[in-house]
């Protein structure tokens, strides 16, 4: 069996310490294969968001490790960390976490920049993903110029520039009307479709059905998980050897 994108086995995260501790995920275990979509549910304060940004190496674990592609992440020191989470990652926030003042193209080169990539492949990188997105005619335009559906697609851009092989998405359509919304998914499961691996943290029902897989939090654990359901679905029931033994002692009954 192919290895997982990411593993993670006994995850627990804890706020604070003694008497005001919280235990926010509890002994999670998870494994997610390359180019799944997964949405992952769950109420507010059911860990879902904490859940997600140990996922994405945003938090280290109380206990228990995150594995990425064979690498286990808690044993990387925060350099190496960063540079996993910078080359391999895309993240699309509810929160936009753009830069006002910013041009959209400014916006988007961003995890370039930080990658050390050169001024010229920046910007041929960034007006690919921008026009990826359909905003290739905005890159010149302030990002505090943008409606809330241009702001979330320029965060599409930003986080397929570095071409990444999991794309993070939390509540994407959080703050987006219902057309709006509709065109982010499309965009969200078309680079699915390519090869992306998708997390998508959400409270929406139907935008969860859209994804291969649900995994639903509840209290700090998975208390449902769609893919060991398919697997309980898919294994074939033993046949009855009762019932074929009692024909047969019938049959031959009936010829005596």
């Amino acid at each position: 069996m192919e290895q997982p994108v990411i593993e993670v086995k006994n995850l627990v995260k804890v706020y604070g310490k003694r008497s005001t501790a919280f235990t926010a995920l509890k002994k999670i275990n998870l494994e997610i294969q390359k180019g799944e979509s997964v949405a992952i549910i769950g109420k507010s304060g059911s860990g879902k968001s904490t859940l997600m940004h140990l996922l994405a190496l945003l938090d280290r674990p109380t206990e228990g490790n995150v594995i990425v592609d064979g690498i286990d992440s808690t044993k990387l020191k925060t350099k190496q960390l960063n540079t996993l989470r910078n080359d391999d990652f895309g993240f699309v926030f509810q929160q936009f976490f753009m830069n006002p003042q910013d041009t959209v193209l400014e916006n988007v080169t961003l995890p370039l920049k930080i990658a050390g990539k050169r001024r010229k492949e920046r910007r041929e990188l960034a007006m690919k993903a921008l026009r990826t997105v359909g905003l290739a005619d905005r890159a010149k335009f302030k990002a505090n110029d943008l409606s809330g559906g241009q702001k979330q697609r320029v965060c599409i851009a930003r986080a397929i520039v570095n071409n990444p092989k999991i794309l993070f998405a939390d509540e994407p359509t959080g703050n987006l009307d219902s057309a709006t919304g509709e065109k982010v998914i499309k965009l969200l499961f078309g680079l699915q479709k390519k090869g992306v691996t998708l997390i998508i943290v959400t409270h929406d029902e139907d935008l969860a059905k859209m994804c291969d897989r649900q995994v639903r939090i509840s209290d700090g654990k998975v208390t449902e998980d769609s893919a060991s359901q398919s697997k309980t679905s898919t294994k074939k029931p033993k046949k009855s050897t009762t019932k074929t033994k009692t024909a047969k002692n019938q049959t031959a009954k009936g010829e005596n």
